[in-house]
C-alpha cells in the first residue's frame, strides 16, 4: 500500500503535471472502484483541477466549483500518467481521467479490486474520512509522546492504525521502528519518555529520508515504480538477509495481511519473536534467540 512518502510524491506529480488543466472525458471501466453517486463523476467534466492533497492514505483531488475525488488506492493500486498519445497497459485499468494532455488513470494489479473511489461536494465532507491520525511532522515530540504513552498497544499498531498515526503502514513502520531501535511488540505504555522521543524522531527522520529519496528518483517524471519494497531499506522485505547495521539475519512475524520484519539484535536484545503461526507449529523447536537460532 502506498505510504507517506510515495503519496507525497504522486501529490507533487499531480500538481505538477495537471493542476490548472480542465477534464475532457471520465471513463469508468470498473464500477466497484466508485463508492458513491451522488455527485456524479461527470460533473467534473470541463472544470479545472485546482490542486491535490493527501489525507492519511488517501490522495484528495480538488476540481473548480468545490467537487472532490478521494482516492484510496489500498494495497495494489497505482497512479498512471501518460501524455497525449500514449496507451496505458500492462494493469488493470479501472477508471480513465482524460485531460487535453494526456490521461490519468488508475489501475490495480490482482482481482480484489480494493481500490475506492468518492466523490463529494464541500471541503466540509472531507471530514468524514480523516480517521483522526496524528500527522507526525505537525505534532512535538512531547506531545507524541504523552499521546502514545496513554494507550496500550504494540508500536506496530501505534504507528499502522490510522487512527492513532497518519500515512505509516507496514513498510515504513518497520524502518521506523529499526531506526528507532524499539521492539514492533512492545506495548507504547511501557515506553520511556526517552524512548517515545526516539520513536518520533526516528519517524520524521524515515519518512523525510525516503521522501527525498523517492523525488530525486522521480525527478520530473509521474512515479512508475511505487512499492512497499525498496532497495535500500533496513529490515522491511529483508526476512533472513543481514541486517545492514550488525549483519544479524532479519527476522518476521507473518500476519494475515502481511508480515513484521525486525532486527533481534538491534530490537529485541537478542529475541527472537514468536510467529503465530510457526511458533506454535514448531513450539518446543522453536528458537527463542539469535543463538538457538
Amino acid at each position: 500500500m502506498p505510504e507517506l512518502p510515495d503519496l507525497t510524491i504522486y501529490v507533487e506529480s499531480l500538481r505538477a503535471c495537471l493542476q490548472g488543466k480542465a477534464v475532457q472525458q471520465f471513463r469508468l471501466r470498473s464500477p466497484f472502484l466508485l463508492r458513491t453517486v451522488v455527485p456524479e463523476p461527470e460533473r467534473v467534466l470541463g472544470r479545472r483541477l485546482r490542486g491535490a492533497e493527501r489525507l492519511g492514505k488517501r490522495i484528495v483531488l480538488e476540481f473548480e466549483g468545490g467537487i472532490f475525488w478521494v482516492l484510496h488506492l489500498m494495497l495494489a493500486g497505482r497512479l498512471r500518467w501518460r501524455p497525449l498519445g500514449q496507451g496505458i497497459g500492462g494493469k488493470r485499468v479501472l477508471a480513465l481521467l482524460d485531460f487535453e494532455h494526456g490521461t490519468l488513470a488508475v489501475t490495480e494489479e490482482g482481482s480484489k479490486q480494493r481500490a475506492s473511489l468518492h466523490i463529494v461536494e464541500g471541503r466540509e465532507a472531507l471530514r468524514g474520512f480523516d480517521r483522526g491520525g496524528l500527522e507526525l511532522a505537525e505534532i512535538t515530540a512531547q506531545r507524541f509522546a504523552e499521546h502514545i504513552r496513554s494507550m496500550n498497544h504494540t508500536l506496530k499498531r501505534i504507528l499502522t492504525d490510522p487512527r492513532i498515526t497518519s500515512g505509516v503502514g507496514n513498510a515504513y513502520s518497520d524502518e521506523i521502528l529499526h531506526r528507532a531501535r524499539l521492539s514492533p511488540v512492545k506495548l507504547s505504555s511501557t515506553l520511556s519518555e526517552d524512548e517515545a522521543r526516539r520513536l518520533h524522531g526516528a519517524a520524521l527522520e524515515t519518512l523525510e529520508r525516503w521522501t527525498a529519496i523517492l523525488r530525486e528518483q522521480t525527478g520530473d517524471a509521474f512515479p512508475e515504480k511505487v512499492t512497499a519494497f525498496r532497495e535500500g531499506m533496513a529490515v522491511h522485505g529483508r526476512f533472513a538477509l543481514p541486517c545492514r547495521v550488525c549483519a544479524t539475519p532479519v527476522q518476521r512475524i507473518v500476519r494475515a495481511h502481511g508480515e513484521t520484519n525486525y532486527c533481534p539484535q538491534c530490537q529485541t536484545g537478542g529475541r527472537i519473536l514468536a510467529d503465530r503461526a510457526l511458533s506454535r507449529l514448531l513450539k518446543r523447536d522453536w528458537p527463542r534467540s539469535i543463538e538457538e537460532l
